[in-house]
């Protein structure tokens, strides 16, 4: 059977057929969407695509088209564009109507009040036809008031219908819930709605107050006050309102008095008087705030006899002739609070704008207070009394908790386990004493002396150490300027008081040379010398025989003349660095001989500008020459001390 004869035959049972060729069964879409809104739209297809006649056009009314004169001559006519559709949500949204009602209620158990008259606001949203009602909240009402009647649509009758806009009008009732409301007016945009729909709007009516709250508000009773001056009225009136004075009590009189300042607060509420201390931090008293407490101040007393008990009974109207009030107060002036005089020099704000509407008062200038310099006390150091160092005895005068002095930790670093060792002999009256010889170790990290007496049998002496690690101090020296014995103050020969006990210098390691010699600068010249000639005296004949540099006797004399005269020419020229030319020199002797190419030598004082063509120094170089290519250049730095 084909499928062309298949719609024609009946939907019977048996005559129905299934077409295999159909492979869609679904409904075609009745919505569509326009300008962003759906809308809905007649079915073009059926199920599974296929074309319905029922919303085509039919045949007759094809050829009535295509027959037609004026279309066939001037065309088919424009449609006019359909209006833009517009939903309800959108046209009138946040458009309401309100109007001014009242409801009436009976109150059975109040004998004052039989009924109760609420007024209530009816809102009518266009948008969706909704409509609440909103009774507006009093204070301390005692009744739940607010939202009456939620916002929804709210059934007219038991058919089902609802509240429409029509429905509401100005004098009339409407009864939502079992409560009928009475409507008295409404606002201008609900009338010139409804005026522009055509309905006809009745007069507005009064709103009616409840009679209740009517009679509440009137006062019970009217009086006249006796007396212009009352407790509670000062109260109310003045209630938390406090004049503030800055003012300062001057103690200088008595023992350790100064000046205290106080902050005195005048109450208007009820004339009291309030005197607070202000304080500081670390200003040594304790921290009681308040001086005189919150009270009625007496001015004048009256005349009281021996025997009144003013210690046992408190102070009353009968005793007093006058209390403090606020016209006794006034910047720039001193008043008398129970013994004591407050010098007031200001005031805050609000008392100059109550001074100025109260009593007329303008000048409010307020008085500079200059403190006293406390007394210098001049700080008397006391003079040494041989305990310990003068550092640490001298700490002891500048704090209570005292701290150690500080130490230079990197000479610490740089000299530790350097030791300079001298023998020295004890210088005394008693023959035995002489004959005993003793090691003074110096210790270059922190400067320090220790003596120590090496035991001798069968001496009848009992060796050991006899002074621990100190710092001597030289004879002569105070507390403010202590000089301490150093390494140059240690020549053979020399000697060195230590606690009252004499020590002549006798002897010293080889290392004390050899140190004195690489550190040469920092030495004068006759302690390295001394040295020189006690532990190396023939080297040093052969070493000045061979370089032929004068080093003993007369030539020493004026070598050392010539570097003194060297140095003062010297000082002439500020711009030379004696520290950088020494570390130059010691830097291009990398063997540590002692000894440059002159050539070299000449070109490294040129570049550091050294003066080498001035006679004197000109001079020196020539007898620091160790034949015509070699100098040794230690005698040389001697003129660039450090």
């Amino acid at each position: 059977m084909s499928s062309e004869r298949g719609p024609a035959l009946p939907f019977l049972p048996g005559c129905a057929f299934r077409d295999p060729t159909k492979t869609s069964f679904h409904r075609s879409q009745t919505l569509g969407y326009k300008n962003g809104f759906a809308f809905s739209r007649l079915p073009t297809v059926g199920i599974g695509g296929e074309r319905l006649y029922v919303n085509q056009l039919s045949q007759a009314e094809l050829d009535e088209l295509s027959n037609m004169r004026p279309t066939l001559t001037y065309g088919q006519a424009r449609q006019a564009p359909p209006s833009g559709f517009i939903p309800a949500h959108v046209a009138f949204d946040k458009k309401i109507l309100k109007f001014d009602a009242y409801f009436q209620e009976d109150v059975p158990l109040s004998t004052e009040e039989h009924y109760r008259v609420r007024q209530v606001g009816i809102y009518y949203y266009l948008e969706d036809d909704s409509i609440c009602v909103i009774e507006p909240v009093v204070k301390n009402s005692g009744i739940p008031q607010g939202k009456l009647i939620r916002r929804h649509r709210v059934p007219k009758n038991d058919r089902g219908e609802h509240y429409h806009w029509k429905d509401l009008n100005r004098g009339m009732d409407i009864t939502m819930y079992g409560r009928t409301y009475h409507i008295v007016d409404c606002d201008p945009f609900t009338q010139a709605f409804l005026e522009s729909q055509g309905i006809e709007l009745n007069q507005p009516e009064k709103m009616v107050f409840d009679p209740y709250t009517e009679m509440r508000r009137m006062p019970l009773r009217m009086y006249i006050t006796p007396s212009d001056f009352d407790q509670l009225k000062q109260f109310l009136t003045y209630d938390k309102q406090v004049l503030r004075f800055y003012a300062m009590w001057d103690d200088t009189n008595s023992m350790f008095g100064e000046n205290r300042p106080y902050i005195i607060h005048y109450y208007l509420a009820d004339d009291t008087v309030e005197v607070r201390e202000v304080h500081k931090p670390n200003d040594g008293r304790d921290p009681f705030p308040v001086l005189i407490k919150r009270q009625r101040l007496p001015k004048t007393f009256v005349e009281k006899q021996k025997t009144f008990p003013s210690c046992v009974l408190e102070i009353s109207d009968q005793e007093v002739l006058e209390w403090y009030t606020a016209k006794d107060f006034a910047v720039g002036k001193s008043t008398t609070l129970l013994g004591r005089n407050f010098f007031i020099y200001d005031c805050d704000e609000f008392t100059r704008n109550f001074y100025r509407d109260k009593f007329g008062i303008t000048d409010f200038q307020p008085v500079e207070i200059k403190e006293k310099p406390p007394e210098e006390v001049p700080q008397v150091i006391p003079p040494y009394n041989g305990y310990g160092f003068l550092e640490d005895s001298l700490q002891n005068c500048f704090s209570l908790f005292p701290k150690p002095p500080r130490k230079d930790i990197i000479k610490m670093l740089e000299n530790d386990h350097k030791v300079l060792r001298y023998q020295v002999a004890l210088e005394s009256p008693n023959p035995e004493d002489r004959k005993r010889r003793f090691i003074l170790s110096y210790f270059l990290s922190d400067d320090m002396i220790s003596i120590y007496e090496p035991p001798v049998r069968n001496s009848g002496i009992i060796g050991g150490k006899y002074l621990g690690k100190t710092r001597i101090a030289k004879p002569g020296s105070t507390t403010d300027n202590a000089i301490y014995y150093g390494p140059s103050d240690f020549t053979i020969g020399s000697t060195i008081e230590v606690f009252g006990h004499r020590f002549v210098i006798t002897d010293a390691d080889e290392y004390v040379l050899n140190y004195m010699e690489s550190n040469a600068e920092r030495f004068p010249a006759a302690t390295l010398q001394s040295l020189r000639d006690h532990l190396r005296p023939q080297q040093v004949v052969e070493e000045t025989a061979k370089s032929d540099v004068p080093a003993l006797g007369t030539s020493q004399q004026e070598l050392d003349e010539l570097i003194v005269r060297v140095q003062e020419e010297l000082k002439l020229h500020n711009y030379l660095n004696n520290s950088s030319i020494r570390e130059a020199l010691l830097r291009c002797d990398k063997d540590g001989s002692g000894v440059l190419d002159k050539a070299k030598f000449l070109s490294l004082c040129n570049s550091l500008s050294v003066p080498t063509n001035a006679v004197l120094v000109n001079k020196l170089i020539d007898l620091c020459s160790c034949g015509e290519d070699k100098i040794n250049y230690r005698d040389f730095l001697r003129a660039f001390p450090s």
